[in-house]
């Protein structure tokens, strides 16, 4: 699979990332080679291959995993206890992106 500079440059674009045009080029040929090498790898046969851990099956009783149960929270007013600006009932951050 060839990757264009004009899709690198639209994920960059994406990620809010300012490359220069030798970090695209760059970037262009190292997502060619990562997406080569998953293409080779999804030509092996790994129909004969046990899953090794799958959450969707049948835990044994020697699981790990508790049960879900409903825990009592800790309430609004104390999570904002120590916030440094807490207004509405909520965290203020600054402002991280400005598009």
């Amino acid at each position: 699979m060839k990757i264009t500079e004009t899709e690198v440059r639209r994920v960059a674009d994406l990620a809010n990332l300012r490359l220069s045009d030798d970090e695209i080029r760059r970037m262009a040929a190292e997502l060619d080679e990562i997406l080569t090498h998953v293409g080779k790898l999804n030509e092996l046969d790994t129909s004969a291959v046990e899953p090794m851990a799958q959450v969707l099956y049948e835990a044994d009783e020697t699981a790990t995993l508790r049960e879900d149960a409903e825990r009592e929270g800790i309430g609004s007013q104390a999570a904002l206890a120590n916030a440094p600006q807490p207004g509405g009932g909520h965290f203020k951050i600054p402002k991280v992106f400005e598009r």
